[in-house]
């Protein structure tokens, strides 16, 4: 993965039920979502624009009704993130992060944004540059 594709992972804000996330920093509302969820781990994870292609809204939005589907039995919060030019609809999942990563994998997606209560969010990359 390229370093700016990186840089722009970073920059993005990670937002579910009001709460927002950035790489690198704690956010106690995305704590209080994760314990509303009973959870005390999670991640943020899309189906939108595999690996970082940009897709038609009609595709990502049956991609996302498929996410959906495949997370229908964890706790989840919906939302969005992105930068000002880019932006995608994800969820909040209250689950492991490797179990995340994994349900990921099958969306084609290049990394998820972890986060345990407390701690910062984490870029974590699931492709190998």
């Amino acid at each position: 993965m390229s370093g700016s594709l990186t840089a722009a992972y970073a920059a993005s804000g990670y937002e579910a039920a009001g709460a927002v996330a950035h790489v690198g920093r704690r956010s106690p509302a995305v704590d209080a979502l994760l314990r509303r969820l009973g959870a005390r781990e999670g991640a943020f994870i899309t189906a939108w624009n595999p690996y970082s292609r940009r897709m038609p809204r009609g595709w990502n939005d049956r991609m996302h009704a498929r996410l959906l589907e495949a997370t229908r039995r964890l706790p989840r919060a919906g939302g969005w993130g992105g930068t000002d030019q880019w932006q995608e609809q994800h969820l909040l999942l209250g689950a492991d992060p490797r179990r995340s990563a994994a349900i990921a994998r099958r969306f084609r997606q290049n990394a998820i944004v972890a986060i345990r209560v407390g701690g910062p969010a984490r870029l974590l990359l699931l492709r190998r540059p």
